[in-house]
This record gives C-alpha cells, sequence and structure tokens, in this order.
C-alpha cells in the first residue's frame, strides 16, 4: 500500500507520519518512510533537494523548480517506492505529486497540464491514499515562525501559501476517491487515531 500525507507548512506531517509508523510497525507491518523532494535511500533525489529548497535560490524560474520536482520523483520512485510495494511493503511518504499540483500548478500559476505532463511517469503510479492536512496558512506559518532553520518554500508569502491551500481543496474535488480530508485544528492524537482508522479500513 502507497499512502501519502499533504498540506501546507505548519501541520504537523512530520510527526503524524513517524506516530503511523509505529503504530503499523506494531501491526506487524513492513514500513518504508520516506520523503520529497528527495527520497530517503535515493543519494541523487536528496542531492535534488538540496538544491531545489535552498534559500539562496530565490530567484529560480518556476518551471526549472517544478521540473526539478518532476526528476527528484521519477528517480525516488525507482529507487524507493517501487521496490518497496514490489515487496509488500506498506509506503508511506511525506508529500508527492500533489504537493507539485498545489505548490507548482497553483501557486506559481503553471497549470495543471503543464505539471501533469512533466510528472507522466508518475501518473501511473499514484497512491492509494492520501491525507490532506487542512490549515489555515497564518495558523501554519505561525506554528513555524520560531524554527531554526526555514527552507525556499517556508519563506515565500501568505499570499503563495494562500494560493497552495486554494490548489489542495480543488485537487480534493478532482480525487474524491484518494484523498481524505483532515482538519488540522485538531491535535496530532486526534489526527492519528483518525488516520489510523482510514488506513485499517483499507488494509
Amino acid at each position: 500500500m502507497f499512502i501519502t500525507f499533504e498540506g501546507g507548512e505548519g501541520t504537523g506531517k512530520s510527526t503524524l507520519i513517524e506516530i503511523i509508523k509505529q503504530r503499523l510497525i506494531d501491526k506487524g507491518y513492513e514500513i518504508v518512510l520516506t520523503r520529497e523532494p528527495g527520497g530517503k535511500g535515493s543519494k541523487f533525489a536528496e542531492n535534488i533537494r538540496d538544491l531545489v529548497l535552498d534559500p539562496k535560490y530565490k530567484n529560480v524560474n518556476a518551471h526549472t523548480e517544478a521540473l526539478l520536482y518532476a526528476a527528484s520523483r521519477a528517480q525516488h520512485l525507482d529507487e524507493v517506492i517501487l521496490p518497496a510495494l514490489k515487496q509488500k511493503k506498506i509506503v508511506l511518504c511525506d508529500r508527492y505529486l500533489d504537493s507539485s499540483l498545489a505548490y507548482q500548478a497553483f501557486a506559481r500559476d503553471l497549470g495543471l497540464d503543464y505539471v501533469l505532463n512533466i510528472n507522466r511517469y508518475a501518473l501511473d503510479k499514484l497512491p492509494n491514499l492520501t491525507f490532506y492536512i487542512d490549515l489555515d496558512p497564518k495558523v501554519g506559518l505561525g506554528r513555524i515562525k520560531d524554527r531554526s532553520k526555514n527552507d525556499r518554500l517556508d519563506q515565500e508569502k501568505l499570499s503563495f501559501h494562500e494560493k497552495v491551500r486554494k490548489g489542495y481543496l480543488e485537487l480534493v474535488d478532482k480525487y474524491q476517491s484518494r484523498i481524505v480530508v483532515i482538519d488540522g485544528n485538531k491535535s496530532i492524537s486526534e489526527i492519528a487515531v483518525e488516520m489510523i482508522e482510514e488506513i485499517n479500513k483499507r488494509l
């Protein structure tokens, strides 16, 4: 099973994935935990992550950015996700194709057609289940304001993050059978219970 976790900044994705991973391990499942951009287990994809999130590249072209994400994803699929799925493991991934659609297609105004086209390789490998944690960007950005290090996307203006959220909500309508919306205002423990219940239903 391939499960992805999506949301804006400060939604608690990383914490939640660790909780879900442990709960599934306790049930006897083999888990591969990974992330995008990059991919734990793919040095090449991780090097692209370092490049695309580095705050010093503030003026990178939006098309270049989208292509780098797509390139990283293709490598990540071949080196990490697909081999794990062939071995009947559960893959938990922090962000995937929906992030490119929300951030580049909608927030960067590149359009769905363009971003879907450059990610054609990933379209045949969509997740079985995606959790979208919905939260007002003002709240999310408030949660990360004291981080010692924020990446290039964290540093974007509020208006950008509002467009990201709007994009995600459009994706929810487009992929209703795959994307489950979670209220990001709930506590981490409440959200974890909700996610586990949904996963158990599908397993």
